[in-house]
């Protein structure tokens, strides 16, 4: 393949403008049912797929998954569009905008990279996981809070266009987390040094030990606002600090409770993976939920601070100071520990059998 193929991709995503407003157009002039819609809708993504193939007819690519990024890549600005204007009563909520504008930015440059990076036959697997914990997480908490929040009764076929954002992902993850891993070049020697340092003597790492128990006590704590915890730390954090957790919308109550079920088993993972050397699996995991934090946070603290919120569940002017050094924190360290992980892996490799008997 060639770089022409990646170029095409991006030409077609940008067709997702004028299909956009088409779309729109003979949606509102039609009187059916709102499964007119679904379908001109599943008939576009069908149209893009095959438009992508027709791009790299001559010579296809080696990994299906260009197909799948080509395709939401073109949803990306379908998505941009959706936060600029108007959308589902879901989507017209703070978060359904602010997820519309991260999948319509974000989420977007990382598909035109992995397009790029497999026209030009390089490896995207560090960047594949990265995507892959951003794209879940945002499908974890959007799917579920369509149908358990206010907005549940107001469900529409509309909502099985998500069904693509639920199994193409997962397909992808096991593609992309099968794929060879980087080669180190760090020596046997350099890898048994690091590894023979305590966490003591790390002081970065020492630091974001230290982090994993500030994040594991705020996971807990705000989940428990979410479950209606009637205690008076918990009341007065969730009327004076972040009133946004009680929306009725739901999206920031599974959020939290996301954080609290997944987030802390994987803070007490990566404990464990800092102390003893040779967790292998540490720089993938720590990948996966650096992408997962940074989509949920940045969702979560623009939504909270959105016109679109309603006045009594937005920050409060006092309290926003300590709401975003919380909460910028709490999305930033994840990113600091990710870098570290990929960029500096020798503590997490496992010593090879030669290696041993040396």
């Amino acid at each position: 393949m060639s770089a022409s193929a990646a170029t095409g991709v991006f030409v077609l995503s940008l067709s997702a403008i004028p299909v956009t407003y088409l779309v729109n157009a003979l949606a509102a002039a039609a009187t059916g049912s709102s499964w007119a819609i679904v379908a001109v809708g599943l008939l576009v993504l069908l149209l893009v797929a095959l438009a992508a193939r027709f791009l790299v007819k001559r010579k296809p690519p080696k990994d299906p998954l260009f197909y799948v990024y080509a395709v939401f890549a073109f949803t990306s600005v379908v998505n941009l569009i959706i936060g600029l204007e108007q959308g589902e009563p879901y989507l017209n909520t703070a978060y359904g905008h602010v997820i519309c504008y991260w999948d319509g930015s974000v989420h977007y440059l990382m598909y035109l990279l992995m397009v790029a990076a497999i026209a030009w036959e390089e490896t995207y697997r560090t960047i594949g996981l990265y995507w892959l914990g951003s794209i879940l997480m945002s499908v974890v908490v959007f799917v579920p809070g369509n149908v358990v929040g206010k907005y549940g009764t107001r469900i529409c076929p509309a909502l099985l266009l998500n069904i693509p954002y639920v199994c193409l992902p997962i397909w992808a993850g096991f593609r992309i987390y099968n794929q060879p891993p980087e080669t180190i070049s760090s020596t046997a020697k350099a890898i048994q040094e690091v590894q023979q340092k305590r966490l003591l003597r790390r002081p970065l790492d020492l630091f974001l030990a230290a982090y994993f128990f500030f994040a594991t006590g705020f996971c807990l704590f705000r989940g428990m606002i979410a479950l209606d915890c009637p205690a008076e730390p918990c009341r007065l954090y969730n009327q004076f600090h972040e009133p946004y957790l009680k929306d009725p919308a739901a999206y920031p109550k599974l959020q939290m409770l996301v954080y609290m079920f997944y987030s802390v088993p994987y803070y007490l993972m990566a404990l464990y993976g800092l102390l003893v050397p040779g967790c292998s699996w540490m720089p993938d995991l720590t990948l996966i939920h650096a992408g997962g934090l940074a989509q949920a946070q940045f969702s979560h603290i623009s939504a909270s601070l959105h016109a679109r919120t309603p006045y009594s569940y937005r920050v409060p002017e006092e309290a926003r100071g300590w709401f975003l050094i919380l909460n910028v924190a709490f999305g930033i360290l994840p990113q600091l520990l990710a870098y570290r992980c990929v960029q500096n892996p020798e503590f997490f490799l496992k010593p090879k059998p030669e290696e041993k008997a040396e």
